[in-house]
């Protein structure tokens, strides 16, 4: 099969390194990226094609004739890109820029899941600075009367930097404010207490099916403090949820909202990242994305034996419910992110890494999420820089594998959180 793959990060260097993993070795598949990356040039042809231009990827994918284009990030796809590419007859994994806006816009997604009966959080929206006060009354405490967090939200895509979670009323206020002057609205909503989960769903616009649940670490620091980043380390399996998780997302989120898109005349197809807080009524959606998580689809994609490419192309035609289950093994993956110096704030780029081929010699993956070459090279070329993967007999030896193999590369200034996964480990997560 000829696999296109759009994006330029670590997310997308896991997809490719799950297509070359999991495919038959007598029948390898072709792949391609646009615009990829120094990491993903050794698994597929880069292109140096812009992701979001829908007029060069279509031609890209006619020009090398593929079966199938997997698109790796949110913009694009809220701009359209896979309009495009099914217009040009080409089977594409995520949805059309309607469905898109399931994570484009919080509100959409809040009308959508409310029309499908999709259990959660309360929310308002709030299209003035006046307005706002009375939405963060109303959800400053619990059922139980206790004071709680307030979670204001912006309401278009903020590559996971757009959410504030503070005890701080000011802040609260400030970031809404901030919010409304950029887009004209915020939202509001109420505090869901409780751990939180992944879980990537396949719909391919009438059926869906879940992937096992990851969990990722969104905080910039240790224990969860700092600010919110785009993912700072990941794992699965969760030892600690309802064995039936991902069945019940299936049948009470996931499902329903393939129903209701349907029936609004846009059917989903890709790749429902349903983020869950698994709370003391049960499982409630904090967010929806439209497409593969970064960094935690690279523990999940880690594990994944069966051929990655047959469940995507099932996916993008409407056949998944003909295809085979994926399975995936016994053991458990731990992700951890290198970061740039002063990430997520201002990353410090063009400093050399060193050390990955030793780190790889240990056995560890190692995904670049945002390095170049220059003067053959590696140099840092964003926030998160690379994601080392580690697979072990459980939980404990994953995460202590992956730190080891981080331990052998070097940036100047770069860091890590040294808790990913660490709590799961010590068996300290209960619902």
């Amino acid at each position: 099969m000829k696999i296109l793959v759009l994006g330029t990060g670590g997310r997308e260097h896991g997809i490719l390194e799950a297509l070359r993993r999991t495919q038959h070795p007598d029948h390898p598949h072709e792949l391609f990226a646009a615009p990829g990356n120094p990491g993903m040039a050794r698994l597929a042809q880069c292109r140096a094609v812009d992701a979001g231009n829908p007029t060069a990827v279509v031609a890209l994918a006619g020009e090398l004739g593929v079966d199938l284009v997997v698109v790796g990030p949110e913009a694009p796809l809220v701009a359209g890109i896979a309009d495009a590419l099914r217009e040009a007859g080409v089977p594409t994994v995520g949805p059309d820029a309607e469905a898109a806006r399931l994570e484009g816009s919080k509100s959409f997604a809040k009308e959508v899941m409310t029309a499908a009966g999709v259990p959660t959080a309360e929310a308002r929206v709030c299209t003035d600075e006046d307005s706002v006060p009375a939405a963060l009354d109303a959800f400053a405490t619990n059922a139980a009367g206790e004071a709680v967090p307030w979670v204001v939200k912006a309401d278009g895509l903020a590559g996971g930097k757009g959410v504030v979670v503070t005890t701080d009323r000011e802040e609260a206020q400030r970031h809404a404010a901030d919010c409304i002057a950029k887009e004209g609205h915020v939202v509001v909503e109420e505090y869901l207490d409780g751990p939180e989960a992944s879980v990537f769903c396949l719909l391919d616009g009438t059926s869906a099916i879940a992937l096992p649940a990851a969990q990722d670490f969104k905080r910039a620091g240790d224990g969860d403090l700092g600010p919110n980043t785009g993912g700072m380390g990941a794992y699965s399996p969760l030892a600690w949820v309802p064995a039936d998780l991902e069945a019940e997302v299936v049948r009470t989120i996931a499902q329903p909202v393939a129903d209701e898109m349907a029936r609004r005349g846009n059917p989903f197809v890709g790749v429902l990242y349903v983020g869950l807080a698994l709370t003391a009524a049960g499982p409630r959606v904090v967010e929806f994305n439209v497409r593969f998580g970064d960094p935690d689809s690279q523990a999940v994609l880690a594990r994944l034996t069966s051929p990655l490419a047959e469940l995507l192309h099932a996916t993008a035609t409407g056949t998944l419910s003909d295809a085979a289950g994926p399975t995936f093994t016994d053991d458990a993956a731990c992700v951890v992110v290198l970061a740039a110096d002063g990430y997520p704030a201002a990353p410090v780029k063009g400093g050399q890494l060193t050390g990955i081929a030793e780190a790889e010699a240990r056995g560890v993956t190692v995904l670049h999420a945002g390095t170049r070459t220059e003067d053959d090279r590696l140099l840092a070329d964003g926030g998160r820089v690379l994601d080392v993967v580690a697979r072990g007999a459980d939980l404990a030896h994953a995460r202590e594998n992956a730190y080891a193999g981080l331990s052998l590369i070097d940036l100047p200034g770069g860091w890590a959180r040294t808790d990913i996964a660490a709590e799961a480990a010590a068996g300290r997560i209960t619902l």
